[in-house]
């Protein structure tokens, strides 16, 4: 058995293997079960004691040689496919990518954010509640009579009720005013709190939605007084339109206010387009007013010891004022070409030092 000529003819074919397909066939021709080599470890068996002690431990180093060597090959065959790979897919990482479209930020998503960080740099907390309540949280906590037009169903969205159920029907919120409610039973006084959220009301036009989004603001304490709730509200147009913003109180009427005044901002009108902050010319913006006794009472809060302000204002309406957009059901009509034009990006994270 010429060992080493064995060995030199195998070594040389792997040497000589062109691709690894080739490669594999040549390690099955040497070590399959009926490879030359594996062949070769059988005839062991046939001869003499002494034989074996020489030949066994050749064929076995010249096993674990052919193995290595057809490792070594397959490697070295991997690596310069890999090279030539490379050549044909070569690539400049340098060239700008490809263009991809992002998503945008919704105007009453963001205004949203601007409007609580700016009342959070006043100290007022966020406060939620449900979106479905009850005609005593809408309504009757809120000082606001059977007989008024808000609760006629041509104005309001009531839940159906079974046949023979009497109970007072659920609505879908008209404001967040419940909030306010349910916050003062939850935690009493004093309150300095905002319910931003959507609403709910019976009218569609250019400047009302069926659904819509409304912030709401509360402050309770022993000596609020209508000073500080002209103060809070001029700190906050001002800081949220980047100028300073004038108000004018007018006098009116809300169940859940006493005294009530309508509030407008400073405003010029040039070709149609509203400039806030300047001009003689005034637009009115929120409701607002001290908060009722009988609002306190219905909240736990006892009157005689505690007053404040409330208000509220529409977020697509300030929304449309601030960023120029005309018609306020374009909000809510899933154009993507009016969302990318009006959209914000997406690290474009509202902050009162940042002016947005």
């Amino acid at each position: 058995m010429n060992l080493d000529q064995l060995k030199s003819d195998w070594l040389g074919r792997i040497a000589a293997a062109a691709d690894e397909a080739a490669l594999e066939e040549l390690r099955v021709a040497a070590l399959g079960k009926k490879g030359e080599i594996s062949l070769k470890m059988r005839d062991l068996g046939g001869m003499s004691p002494e034989e074996r002690q020489v030949a066994g431990p050749a064929l076995n180093a010249l096993k674990d040689e052919v193995t290595t060597a057809i490792a070594a090959k397959k490697a070295a065959l991997g690596d310069a496919a890999l090279d030539e790979r490379l050549k044909a897919e070569w690539l400049d990482v340098t060239l700008p990518a490809r263009h991809r479209r992002v998503g945008t930020i919704h105007p009453v998503s963001q205004v949203t954010e601007e409007v609580t960080a700016i009342f959070a740099d006043m100290g007022f907390a966020v406060a939620e509640g449900p979106q479905i309540e009850t005609d005593w949280y809408n309504f009757d906590a809120l000082n606001i009579p059977g007989h008024h037009p808000a609760r006629a169903e041509m104005d309001t969205f009531y839940t159906h009720r079974a046949p023979g159920d009497d109970r007072p029907p659920h609505v879908l919120r008209t404001h967040t005013s419940p909030v306010q409610i349910r916050h003062m039973e939850a935690h009493g006084a004093p309150v300095r709190v905002i319910a931003p959220g959507r609403v709910y009301r019976a009218d569609y036009d250019q400047t009302h939605t069926p659904m819509f989004h409304q912030v709401e603001g509360l402050a309770i304490d022993r000596d609020i007084s209508m000073a500080n709730l002209k103060w809070v509200l001029e700190e906050f147009f001002s800081a949220y339109f980047g100028t300073k913003v004038r108000t004018r109180f007018r006098a009116s009427h809300f169940p859940f206010t006493e005294p009530s005044a309508e509030v407008d901002i400073q405003c010029s009108w040039e070709g149609g387009t509203v400039k806030v902050g300047e001009g003689s010319d005034w637009l009115e913006v929120l409701g607002s007013g001290m908060v009722h006794p009988k609002v306190l009472q219905a909240a736990n809060v006892d009157p005689a010891e505690w007053q404040g302000f409330a208000f509220g204002m529409g977020i697509d309406r300030i929304a449309m004022l601030k960023y120029g957009i005309p018609d306020l059901r374009a909000f809510f009509d899933s154009d993507l070409r009016w969302l990318r034009h009006y959209g914000f990006a997406a690290l474009q994270v509202p902050a009162v030092h940042s002016g947005v």
